[in-house]
């Protein structure tokens, strides 16, 4: 981290003792006389720490304070003051400073809090490029997008499934994407260098079946649709659980394995087997505010897939799409979007509607993100609209929409 101190100060003479203060101790000051001078050098990114004087004409330190804490919170700020300026140095401790000092102050003391407040930046900046480098590797982040909690928590349940190394059951309905949360978990676990196998269930025999672990060897199978695997070949992948340990499997299904093992139409001990770590896709009906999200997403993904410029999607258009009941989950959103970006429109039946109709729809759209954002908090999402409170519960009602269902 390069050791930069921000010093603010209005008087030059002072300004530039401490400044030499600095240098001399292998830091790197960048001198600043007003609050105007200084409040270009403040990034979320700075890669020091920043001291200023409180009082300075026009705003002052506390001013300064305020700004750095709207930047970056993280961001020491060790604000100095005149003799028995006490009180005020109580201010900016509770206001969010690091430390202050009592002016004129002695080097070493000087020096002591700033190297003190280097190193709590150092640590903040090293977490932060952690967590981005963290991020960058992070498959589920990349694949699974959606900002509601029900798409965190299915990152988070995808994460628990990669660590744990063990079977996974992706439960899910039709379209939901099984297959995606079942790569992502590859992507994410020890098998990641390893191959991802990818099989149909309904159509292996035994032999196929021990063609495809050899081909995963020490990676990942995923049988799409577990529950149409024949009873031949739900016996002998029994068996190869038990003689190929290294290969991890992974099962989607969008029906109840367990009532189907009940009612003898799957195997009980393949379903035991098979049952050690569930992850379950929610429907797009369990989160609409992810629609808009999700068909951004992929209409980014068609065109640059087909070198195609990415149109306008208007509000009409996201109205459109959150009015439907999307039976076929993701798959059948994502077939929307690439429409969409080939110019054929999404939400063709949009055109039949009258005028009242399509306004309600946009209203309905605004209302879920609204609802969405602030993550279900009715208040706040009626503030961002800049409706009362009475006028925004009425459009709830009236558009079938629960604020309880955005939390």
């Amino acid at each position: 981290m390069t050791r930069k101190v921000l010093l603010v100060d209005d008087d030059r003479a002072v300004r530039e003792a401490l400044g030499q203060t600095l240098d001399l101790a292998d830091l790197i000051p960048v001198l600043a006389g007003s609050y105007i001078e200084a409040k270009d050098h403040i990034t979320a990114d700075f890669p020091g720490i920043i001291v200023s004087d409180i009082r300075m004409p026009g705003k002052d330190g506390f001013a300064l304070l305020d700004h750095v804490r709207s930047i970056d919170a993280e961001l020491p700020v060790i604000l100095l003051t005149g003799e028995g300026d006490v009180p005020m140095a109580v201010r900016g401790m509770t206001a969010g400073a690091f430390d202050f000092l009592e002016k004129p102050c002695a080097p070493k003391d000087l020096l002591a809090v700033v190297e003190r407040a280097m190193k709590t930046r150092a640590l903040v900046l090293e977490n932060r490029a952690l967590k981005r480098e963290l991020k960058r590797g992070d498959a589920a982040a990349r694949m699974l997008a959606g900002q509601s909690p029900v798409a965190e928590a299915l990152r988070e349940a995808a994460r628990a499934a990669a660590r744990s190394g063990a079977e996974v059951l992706i439960t899910g309905a039709p379209g939901a994407g099984n297959s995606k949360v079942a790569e992502t978990i590859h992507l994410m676990s020890a098998a990641a260098m390893r191959a991802f196998v990818k099989l149909p269930a309904a159509a292996q025999t035994p032999e196929s079946l021990e063609a495809g672990v050899l081909r995963a060897e020490g990676g990942t199978l995923y049988l799409d649709e577990v529950a149409d695997l024949p009873p031949a070949a739900q016996f002998a992948l029994l068996d190869l659980l038990e003689t190929q340990p290294a290969t991890r499997l992974i099962a989607g299904t969008y029906r109840d394995l367990a009532a189907e093992a009940e009612a003898g139409r799957f195997n009980p001990d393949l379903y035991w087997k098979l049952d050690v770590v569930r992850v379950r896709i929610p429907s797009l009906a369990e989160r609409p505010e992810d629609i808009p999200h999700l068909f951004r997403h992929y209409v980014q993904i068609a065109c640059e897939q087909s070198a195609l410029p990415i149109p306008e999607i208007t509000p009409e258009v996201t109205a459109a799409l959150m009015a439907r009941d999307w039976p076929g989950n993701a798959r059948a959103l994502m077939s929307e979007a690439m429409r969409f970006a080939m110019g054929m429109g999404a939400a063709p039946e949009e055109a039949n509607l009258g005028l009242a109709e399509r306004m309600a729809r946009v209203e309905r759209s605004f209302l879920q993100e609204a609802l969405a954002r602030a993550q279900g908090n009715a208040t706040e999402a009626a503030t961002a609209l800049q409706l009362p409170r009475k006028t925004f519960y009425d459009k709830l009602t009236r558009h079938g929409i629960r604020p309880e269902d955005f939390r």
